[in-house]
């Protein structure tokens, strides 16, 4: 173990923790590693990985996680490759065959990749001797990160046979981190924290009013010229609106935000990482698993959306163990935008109630096939609650999945028709003659008909589409999948719906509460009179911290008293027939009925749901008028109205 820490990664001694960690899962246990943000995670399977026998599979939730840590791996002479979305299918083939000859030692996906038929058959050829779940706090309902994929892991584990598994996050509560215990039984003894408090780490608060901010970011950067920095926000048009602002002002700036096109994104992290840029203003889509040591501030412009979030984000800076400053420039004018993100992915009870109609429509089938776009837009369900509420099905036994699969193949011939069959034989040959007969060429792509070579040759899918793989890696076609269709078993066919969908929601309900909950713990963290080192390490169930760091700004004597937002005129005297007379209209004439006082009020606060892009609501006059008054507030009145 520590001949390979200084002959593979030139490292002459472990970091606090690691040793464990790693003794752990070299002695055949699983393990869990929770360090703070910047403190060697990735060395606890990154080691492992050079001395087990077979592959190292990392689930990751990050793009730019993924790239960081292989380039890492590839300098340092470790066979790794990753799977992911950007790929061209040629480059996904190729990592996979270099997995499948057992060259590669490491390969890196997302938990998503997962679902996808094609590569869950591969990864049953495949011997694997670690699987490493990256940000675990993920798995946990408790968690600030919550992804409902996560929640299958164990059974993958189960199902692809791997031995032991190693789980990495930096934030999670004592909560989360009994719920990954239990979920991947591991000894309560290879649970390895290290705690979270950071030494170098100077954390200021300042309370700002929202028309100063500009001008105090501006003085801000002023004052540390030339330093690596990233300024946070909560919206992606803001991000552009400071950058701008802040290049107005001398202060070469970039924004980067999920609505970049990906090759622009990267290019942007990588001048950052290259010391040609050095301020990025970012919404949280930057920073996960950028391995950029030298970050001198971080500032969140806008209220970060938990104190976990805040600690993931923080954690960016100073990871060369010197001084860095991490300043909120803290209000209260942004709470209602960070409490809409909440509601509005609770979904409304008729949209539950329609997804379990649906499955209740299944039931003599035996098994529920949909598409989740179209069962998104059918139940007015935002994808990620809607993906929630499929684990919740399966977490009471009602539904079970099966596979998710693609719902159409297609393909372009490299080579003609008459060529590829010639390179078979027998009873190959036929199957070959039987899927060509039954893909209908339009000008350039053949499309699959599964039905039809099931029907006339007792053609298993599985069996075609492994052909299709085949001749795809053979290069006498291109391959294209589309549209995922998900398929699972249904356990449970006699379901209450109408008690189901109530409780059901109620369990939404108590999750948003738990949401908006942990945003007022983030404010009451921000103004708190308490040395903010300590109050952060003990949220975090670290007793051995300090009681005053020295260096925070309730230490520097300056506790933040969050200024009140600016008044917003009654909502009494607000005409609701202005604001919402289009819309009723508009939904009466797309639905047939009235909507809901909570329909009305996402349209109001500027939430958007499925049905909304259907409504072209945007483009109604009234949508999002209301985004800056508290959402119950627009629930009540909005309710007066209607039932009035």
């Amino acid at each position: 173990m520590r001949n390979t820490l200084e002959q593979v990664f030139g490292y002459p001694q472990f970091r606090q923790g690691q040793e464990a960690a790693i003794s752990a899962v070299l002695d055949g246990r699983s393990a869990a590693a929770i360090f703070p943000t910047g403190s060697g995670k990735s060395l606890c399977y990154q080691l492992p990985a050079v001395l087990l026998p077979h592959l190292t599979l990392v689930v990751s939730p990050l793009l730019a996680l993924m790239q960081d840590q292989l380039a890492f791996l590839q300098r340092h002479g470790i066979a790794a490759g990753s799977i992911d979305s950007a790929q061209s299918r040629d480059d996904a083939s190729a990592v996979m065959a270099r997995a499948r000859s057992g060259e590669l030692k490491i390969l890196m996906i997302s938990v998503e990749r997962l679902k996808n038929e094609r590569f869950r058959h591969f990864l049953q050829q495949v011997p694997i001797s670690l699987l490493v779940v990256d940000e675990a706090h993920c798995i946990s309902e408790w968690g600030h990160n919550f992804r409902p994929d996560y929640l299958k892991l164990p059974d993958y584990q189960r199902q692809f046979n791997i031995p032991q598994v190693l789980l990495l996050t930096a934030t999670a509560t004592p909560q989360v981190i009994t719920d990954m215990q239990a979920k991947f039984a591991i000894a309560p003894a290879d649970v390895v924290t290290t705690g979270f408090y950071r030494p170098n780490l100077n954390l200021l608060v300042e309370p700002v009013r929202g028309e100063d901010k500009r001008r105090r970011l501006v003085d801000w950067m002023r004052e540390r010229p030339g330093q690596p920095s990233i300024v946070y926000v909560t919206l992606q048009k803001t991000a552009e609106q400071v950058a701008q602002h802040l290049e107005r002002n001398g202060i070469q700036a970039e924004a980067y935000h999920a609505g970049l096109p990906h090759e622009q994104r990267e290019a942007i992290q990588k001048r950052f990482m290259a010391g040609q840029s050095n301020c990025i203003v970012a919404t949280i889509a930057f920073g996960m698993g950028i391995d950029k040591s030298d970050i001198r501030n971080v500032v969140h412009f806008d209220l970060p959306k938990s104190i976990e979030n805040y600690s993931q984000e923080i954690g960016r800076a100073g990871r060369d163990g010197h001084p860095s400053d991490c300043l909120v420039l803290a209000n209260r004018d942004s709470l209602n935008v960070l409490e809409n993100f909440v509601y509005g992915d609770t979904p409304e009870l008729d949209g539950i109630r329609c997804v379990l109609d649906e499955l209740q429509d299944a039931a003599p089938h035996g098994q529920w096939e949909f598409l989740l776009g179209p069962l998104a837009d059918q139940s007015n369900i935002r994808q990620l609650p809607l993906k929630t509420l499929l684990v919740q099905l399966e977490l009471r036994g009602i539904i079970a999945p099966r596979y998710a699969n693609y719902a159409e193949y297609r393909f372009k011939y490299l080579l003609e028709p008459e060529a590829l069959l010639a390179r078979f034989e027998g009873e190959r040959k036929d199957f070959v003659a039987a899927i060509i007969q039954a893909s209908p060429r339009a000008r350039t792509w053949a499309t699959v008909n599964f039905d039809a070579l099931y029907a006339q040759f007792s053609a298993e899918r599985s069996r075609v589409v492994k052909a299709l793989d085949y001749f795809q890696e053979k290069g006498w076609v291109e391959l294209e999948s589309k549209q995922m269709t998900e398929v699972y078993s249904l356990l449970q066919t006699k379901v209450d719906s109408e008690a189901l969908s109530a409780e059901l929601h109620a369990g939404f309900t108590r999750h948003e509460r738990t949401e908006i909950s942990r945003i007022h713990a983030m404010l009451a963290l921000f103004a708190t009179e308490r040395c903010l080192g300590h109050r952060l390490a003990e949220y975090f169930g670290d007793e051995n911290v300090l009681q005053r760091c020295g260096h925070c700004s309730v230490c520097n004597g300056q506790v933040a008293h969050l200024p009140e937002p600016p008044s917003l005129p009654a909502l009494v005297d607000k005409s609701f027939e202005a604001l919402c007379g289009d819309f009723i209209h508009r939904h009466q004439q797309h639905t047939g009925s009235v909507p809901s006082a909570e329909r009305v009020t996402r349209f109001l606060c500027g939430i958007s749901v499925p049905l909304f892009t259907r409504l072209k609501a945007r483009t109604i006059p009234g949508f999002a008028a209301l985004e800056a008054y508290p959402y119950g507030d627009v629930r009540d009145w909005a309710q007066g109205h209607l039932a009035g």
